[in-house]
């Protein structure tokens, strides 16, 4: 299975999307870190995600550029954490995949579908904001939203965590949920 989950900061994915990797069953599960540890905030958030994940029997695995060349277990639930610092990682690090930033993270998601059973992926939604940005920003939205597209497509679950709460955008059978309808 194929997981996408997304939300807003602060809005429960991370905890959603780990219990949604313990509800799959035994077996090895492994995390890939991909937050790059550049300041203090990114040293306090890191250490806040190890504290969540503590006695959850994670494997941690820093990978912050080259997704497609991690070695990964054949029977492994992988908990991908998320794909916006990934995104990032490639488009601006030395060794990133810059322009082609797309289509390296793409065939890594591709390369852990592959080997893994079960892969959950963490991204953010960023896109509510109507703030004009540089034209650096616009582009790391661009490529953020075309690589969640792609992975929301071929996905057989993509849940939105809105304050903790899971909605669900297309089940596990890869099919869009139904709208419903309130009426007042």
């Amino acid at each position: 299975m194929l997981a996408l989950v997304t939300g807003g900061s602060g809005s429960g994915k991370s905890a959603w999307a780990e219990d949604l990797v313990l509800s799959l069953g035994e077996g090895r599960r492994i995390y890939i870190a991909t937050m790059y540890p550049f300041d203090e905030e990114s040293h306090r958030r890191i250490e806040r995600h190890r504290k969540m994940r503590a006695g959850k029997g994670f494997e941690t695995v820093e990978c912050y550029t080259g997704l497609a060349s991690l070695e990964i277990g054949e029977d492994s639930v992988v908990l991908l954490e998320c794909m916006s610092n990934l995104t990032a990682n490639e488009m601006f690090q030395e060794n990133g995949a810059g322009e082609h930033t797309v289509s390296a993270v793409l065939k890594g998601v591709e390369h852990l579908r592959k080997k893994a059973r079960h892969v959950v992926i963490v991204t953010n939604e960023i896109f509510s904001d109507a703030f004009p940005y540089e034209a650096e920003t616009v582009r790391y939205q661009e490529y953020l939203g075309k690589i969640n597209q792609e992975i929301g497509a071929v996905a057989d679950l993509v849940t939105e965590v809105v304050y903790g709460i899971p909605v669900y955008h297309k089940d596990q059978r890869g099919r869009e949920s139904e709208k419903v309808d309130i009426v007042s």
